[in-house]
């Protein structure tokens, strides 16, 4: 192991070695006794009381397009864009040039009334790729933020305009929102919740879209009745709940948790006509979703439908700065132009000037390298590669949109039988996630929902990375279910 502060590289220019710690910690101990994963289960790296040592920390070190590497100088595909974040792929020079021009020239300043240029343009640049009247920009530093946003602006829209009782949120089961306190009431994943409840109160959920688990045969084998059964789920729940006290419809365009659920044709069309009917805001979650990763800048474009506000984030600056924001209307705006009103809520790194700057920057690629022509133009062999995958017995369901993809495993194909929970614990979590990686693809094996591997990779991919994603997952798939 290298005893140098940082990582040497091979001949080749790929690392060698984790090294250790300006302390002088090999930083695979460092990992383990300092550094808290996010959603990780630590104790796997922790010694054994039999003697073992654990597992050691992954460790990433460099990327660079389509691929990253460890710390021994391994290469891996990156099939989920880091977290559906690297739109524009690893190693992007001028997104590092453009994050150090503007810390020289102005490192931070808040846009708590003030201003500055990076935050004003990028505002403006948003503001043109969104649809309708959208044109209002609060910036956050991440999707959670941005949701808990929007969720707090129906609040008092509705305050303002003489409608005080109207402030439940329905959103769907399974589908995931942040971590925040009101967008984790908004999210609907009861295992995530259960550790921080009593939760913000007012959140209720409605069916997702998820046609492989249709309630009936009739549904499953007609996509569209099956959005209309369930969009009109909505206007149940706001009818039971009370329209004088619903707020706001929280829906990605393409569902996330449970394996990428892409809307039936006409669900859309019919949600819009129901937030119309009982005036409530249709919140397009598109933290994942926006920014080529269906294909247009935001994915409503892509299934026809205006909302009344945006969340997005991760893609935004293709990872290289934290940056997010919600986008309204003008109609939603309007309350705020009037007198002292103000919207009592802000983040001291919202619209960060070098994250905004980066921004520009990563959208200036977006524009020049037309990457999201690219993704509509790709998206077809993308899913033809994939849906190669379904002559195995263990994959039951290939679907999803653009660059966004679950594949769901099920133990027959014929009933759509899923695991139990002692069977996809060992599945996904005692076999899929280790040796997907090992066999050289990082991806998601989830289990918010029935068991599914999650794939997005960089949009900068094509035909020769879809058919060694497919490669690989054949591969491990096939061993998956020679072990069960």
């Amino acid at each position: 192991m290298s005893t140098s502060t940082t990582n040497t590289t091979t001949t080749d220019g790929t690392p060698e070695g984790v090294g250790t710690t300006p302390k002088g910690t090999p930083r695979y101990d460092a990992a383990r006794d300092h550094l808290w994963g996010h959603f990780t289960r630590q104790s796997v790296y922790e010694p054994t009381e039999t003697g073992g040592l654990g597992q050691t920390v992954p460790t990433i070190v460099k990327g660079e397009g389509a691929y990253i590497w460890d710390a021994d100088g391994k290469k891996y595909l990156d099939g989920l864009s880091g977290l559906f974040v690297v739109q524009a792929g690893h190693g992007r020079e001028e997104l590092a040039e453009a994050a150090a021009k503007q810390a020289r020239d102005l490192a931070f300043f808040p846009i708590w009334s003030y201003a500055h240029p990076p935050a004003i343009d990028l505002a403006e640049r948003l503001a043109g790729y969104a649809p309708g009247d959208l044109n209002r920009v609060f910036f956050t530093t991440g999707g959670g933020e941005a949701v808990e946003t929007a969720w707090k602006l129906a609040k008092q829209y509705f305050k303002l305009t003489g409608k005080p009782g109207k402030h439940k949120v329905i959103s769907r089961s399974i589908a995931y929102h942040g971590t925040p306190q009101g967008a984790l009431s908004i999210t609907g994943l009861p295992p995530l919740k259960e550790m921080f409840e009593p939760l913000v109160p007012g959140a209720f959920k409605v069916p997702n879209t998820n046609i492989y688990r249709a309630p009936s045969d009739e549904l499953r084998s007609d996509a569209k009745a099956f959005g209309r059964w369930a969009a009109d789920r909505i206007a149940e729940a706001i009818e039971f709940e009370g329209p004088d006290t619903v707020a706001a419809v929280f829906l990605e365009p393409v569902q996330n948790a449970g394996g990428c659920f892409p809307p039936p044709p006409g669900y859309f069309e019919r949600v819009r006509e129901i937030c119309d009917e009982y005036d409530v805001l249709l919140v397009s979650d598109e933290v994942i979703c926006a920014f080529g990763r269906i294909g247009s800048m935001f994915a409503c474009d892509d299934f026809g439908y205006v909302p009344d506000m945006i969340t997005c984030a991760k893609g935004m600056t293709s990872g290289y700065s934290p940056i997010g924001a919600m986008i309204a209307s003008d109609r939603l705006f309007e309350p705020f132009k009037q007198g002292a009103t103000s919207f009592p809520h802000g983040y001291t790194f919202g619209g960060h000037p070098v994250s905004a700057a980066v921004a520009m920057a990563n959208l200036d690629i977006f524009e020049r390298e037309t990457l999201n022509d690219r993704v509509h133009q790709n998206a077809p062999a993308f899913r033809r590669t994939l849906e190669k995958l379904g002559d195995l017995p263990i994959v039951g369901d290939v679907r999803g949109e653009g660059y966004f993809y679950g594949i769901e495993l099920v133990k027959d194909k014929e009933t759509r039988e899923t695991f139990n929970d002692d069977e996809a614990e060992r599945m996904l979590r005692g076999f899929l996630s280790k040796a997907l990686f090992d066999a050289g693809l990082y991806c998601r094996a989830d289990d918010r929902g029935d068991p599914v591997v999650q794939l997005a990779p960089p949009l900068i991919c094509g035909q020769a990375e879809f058919d060694e994603i497919e490669r690989i997952l054949r591969g491990v798939l096939t061993e998956a279910w020679n072990i069960l």
